[in-house]
């Protein structure tokens, strides 16, 4: 059994990396993918990992694979189609180490997993099991992927949700996110967010009712992400902020996969305990845990190789 399986996307982050000679800008090649970061991140403190989801049949593809088999991450479940190339991001960075994404996915492997693709046997063999908002704005795989998420429910998993709204991968716009997104809702027991995707998700203004929303669909705990203002949680029982930690942000990709990553790696740890039964000390230890991680990955340019190590964590919290 592994702890987390992740159904989702893995793909090349082209980030800048300086300029030539000729003063052309540098891209560098960086394996990345908001449910690749976040198993890796989880691989990283010691958990089980695995993936489902696919790649092409090209060097990008054969690169990814060994990225993730380097990370610990079972890659059982990665598919390579031969027929879809490998999807591909190029980052911007801005001054505050904030980033867009310009995707080159018309389509890309990623989004053509199908429903009878899905290893069952995997996804009735898992403590958590997470997913993602990139995975919902296309088919086949929106099919896949919420099947899937109900099939582990239904097997006993944990079920972990990140909204992850990229703008640019919905060929319907904000309309057509604001009728997927909420699909996924009443699936997931914990949900993250920022407040931006609050907003989108639930058509809610204010952030304690957008949640509170969500907290009636059956989810048992909703995250905030907010960067540097660091993270909050509720539940029904608690509401709780915990404050950034003071980094130098250069590059912000991964950062909140890292968190995520680090939140659900502590609760596997605590025995996988009901989110919503959690206590406000408790909260805050993991938000703390996962604000470190998240702060840390914003200190180094890319997504996976960007993901600190628990010596760095506690190095942090500690200081």
């Amino acid at each position: 059994m592994y702890d987390i399986l992740g159904l989702g996307e893995v793909l090349i982050d082209f980030t800048p990396s300086g300029i030539n000679e000729q003063g052309m800008a540098l891209y560098a090649r960086n394996p990345g993918g908001s449910v690749a970061n976040m198993l890796v991140m989880f691989a990283k403190l010691g958990g089980t990992a695995a993936f489902v989801g696919k790649v092409g049949k090209d060097a990008f593809g054969d690169f990814l694979e060994q990225t993730l088999i380097a990370g610990r991450v079972n890659t059982k479940g990665l598919l390579r189609d031969p027929q879809v190339l490998t999807t591909l991001a190029i980052v911007t960075l801005m001054p505050d180490g904030d980033r867009s994404f310009i995707f080159y996915r018309k389509p890309g492997a990623d989004i053509m997993l199908r429903e009878d693709e899905l290893p069952l046997a995997q996804l009735s063999d898992c403590r958590i099991f997470h997913f993602g908002g990139v995975t919902l704005t296309d088919e086949p795989v929106r099919t896949a992927t919420l099947a899937a998420a109900s099939f582990a429910r239904e097997a006993g998993a944990l079920i972990s949700f990140d909204c992850n709204y990229r703008p640019s991968l919905w060929n319907g716009g904000e309309e057509e996110a604001r009728k997927e997104i909420p699909r996924a809702l009443p699936l997931a027991h914990l949900v993250k967010m920022s407040e931006e995707e609050l907003v989108l998700a639930t058509g809610i203004d204010d952030e304690e009712k957008a949640a509170e929303s969500i907290l009636d669909l059956g989810c048992g705990a909703v995250l905030v992400s907010m960067g540097e203002k660091g993270s909050r949680v509720y539940t029904r029982a608690v509401q709780a902020t915990v404050p950034a930690y003071r980094v130098n942000a250069i590059d912000a990709t991964g950062s909140g996969d890292a968190y995520l990553g680090a939140v659900l790696w502590q609760l596997n740890q605590m025995g996988r305990p009901d989110v919503k039964d959690l206590n406000r000390e408790d909260w805050h230890r993991l938000l703390a845990f996962g604000n470190a991680a998240g702060g840390l990955t914003a200190t180094r340019r890319g997504g996976i190789p960007a993901l600190p190590t628990m010596a760095e964590i506690s190095l942090l919290q500690s200081s």
